[in-house]
């Protein structure tokens, strides 16, 4: 299947990058706040996929992110959505927790969106690719070669490498695993600006995102911290339709269980992220 690939071509000032949104409409209204106090045009920021996920407000969050008139590539989950299918495509393990919580919230999600946001869904490309200063970059999801491939920092060079050498990429700005990172070789950047809508298993409800910016020499990531009304978000997924483990999650700041992580990103939960 050919690929959906958008070139926006040269960006410049500051450039916003996100992930995750999960349908947590509280998060993507304090980012979009944010945005407009930095002077951050919608065009110049950009999401890597998964608007839609654990949350209570699916059809709220995608209209507000439409709206808004910001960038995004696609996640397994508005694959999933748009091309009505009945799970989420994150690739959990059958029988894990992750997995028998996606039952719930899956459904919850596709049961709310109306017409109008799954005909948004269907404009929403694959990756998407720009330059800032001197730097190529490409946005994909989990990575260039599968929306749902889980990569942290911890994963292999080797498997961060082939999607440098398939994009023809310095930087690449990617999603899925949850948290923040950058891990840089040979003069290439692997950056994931977190997600905004689940916190990153640090112990604090906020949540992260990041910020390129071309007027600093050379070009620097800073990755930010990012304060909601997480007490609202936690009151609304309590509706006896979501995960109330995830609802947990959402003001305690620590993830329900780590079967996705590596063990090396394990032994670092409830631990402060210094980036």
């Amino acid at each position: 299947m050919d690929k959906n690939i958008i070139d926006i071509g040269k960006l410049s000032g500051k450039v916003l990058l996100f992930g995750g949104v999960y349908s947590n409409l509280q998060a993507l209204e304090a980012l979009i706040a944010m945005a407009e106090s930095e002077g951050i045009p919608p065009e110049n920021c950009i999401c890597t996929g998964d608007i839609i996920g654990y949350c209570a407000q699916p059809e709220e969050t995608i209209q507000t992110f439409k709206n808004w008139n910001a960038r995004s590539i696609v996640g397994n989950v508005e694959i999933q959505l748009r091309d009505d299918e009945d799970d989420c495509g994150c690739d959990f393990r059958e029988g894990s927790r992750c997995d028998g919580f996606s039952q719930q919230w899956y459904p919850y999600a596709k049961s709310k969106l109306s017409k109008d946001s799954l005909d948004y869904l269907e404009t929403i490309p694959d990756h998407i690719k720009f330059t800032i200063g001197n730097q190529k970059v490409t946005v994909v999801h989990g990575s260039y070669f599968n929306v749902s491939e889980f990569i942290f920092k911890s994963t292999p060079w080797a498997t961060k490498h082939s999607n440098f050498e398939a994009t023809e990429s310095n930087i690449i700005i990617a999603g899925h695993c949850g948290l923040p990172f950058i891990d840089e070789q040979n003069n290439t950047s692997w950056i994931n600006p977190g997600v905004i809508g689940m916190p990153a298993n640090d112990g604090k409800p906020n949540v992260w995102f990041a910020i390129l910016d071309d007027s600093v020499k050379p070009l620097q990531v800073d990755f930010r911290k990012l304060d909601y009304n997480h007490t609202l978000t936690n009151k609304l997924m309590l509706n006896g339709l979501l995960p109330e483990s995830y609802a947990k999650t959402i003001v305690s700041g620590l993830w329900d269980n780590m079967e996705i992580l590596p063990e090396t990103e394990k032994k670092l939960q409830g631990q402060p992220i210094e980036l």
